[in-house]
């Protein structure tokens, strides 16, 4: 395996991650009761759900997850799943004051990097936007950064294995990685991709679409 296209320092990625959280702060800020409900592009999990989600690393206590942990049999997704819909069951302006409260932590989740929160903003900001029709930019660099960890790190998304036969080529980054069909696009819309969003699709390309997308969608399912 090539080795990691990885180019932003800790520092750099921190401050990378309260800018995301500040612009999302500011998207939700202006959103409408019923805006808040909205099912977002997570199966099961409505706007304000991806939002308390994001700020569960900064605020949830390691006992507490552990505890729920042993509760779901060991299971990260039902556990996780646990935690945020029992976050989201806060109002809007509890689950707002709390993401506006994690700008500054550096605080993580038990067994995770600096490159999960990164990671995690990029990709669940696309989940709550994309349903409201809301445009949200995502920096180059940061969303480069992001692909590689998911790229490289099986755990959650296990890209390499479900995206087996395409070769991915970003369009306004160095990133390629993978061999087979070629599929090009802007690197936010591959990091999408690779978390396993067929929201993605409108915004690449390649010769075996009609495949990528059905592989895409049965992983969704």
């Amino acid at each position: 395996m090539a080795a990691p296209h990885f180019r932003m320092g800790a520092e750099e990625i921190w401050q990378a991650v309260d800018a995301e959280r500040l612009s999302l702060v500011a998207l939700l800020q202006d959103l409408d009761a019923g805006a808040w409900e909205t099912p977002s592009l997570c199966a099961g999990w409505r706007v304000r759900d991806v939002a308390a989600h994001l700020t569960l690393a900064s605020r949830t206590d390691p006992g507490r997850v552990m505890l729920e942990y042993v509760r779901s049999f060991g299971r990260f997704d039902p556990m996780m799943d646990r935690l945020t819909r029992r976050a989201g069951q806060d109002p809007p302006e509890a689950i707002l004051a709390n993401l506006r409260s994690t700008v500054g932590s550096r605080r993580l989740a038990p067994g995770t990097t600096v490159r999960e929160p990164l990671l995690d903003l990029l990709v669940h900001g696309q989940d709550i936007a994309i349903p409201l029709g809301i445009a949200r930019p995502v920096p180059v660099r940061a969303a480069h950064e992001s692909a590689e960890r998911v790229w490289t790190h099986p755990f959650p998304f296990h890209a390499r294995r479900h995206l087996a036969t395409f070769r991915l080529v970003a369009t306004d980054t160095d990133w390629d990685r993978g061999t087979g069909s070629r599929i090009d696009g802007p690197v936010a819309a591959i990091l999408l991709l690779l978390t396993g969003r067929p929201a993605a699709l409108a915004h690449l390309g390649g010769d075996d679409m009609g495949q990528l997308a059905q592989r895409l969608l049965s992983r969704s399912r």
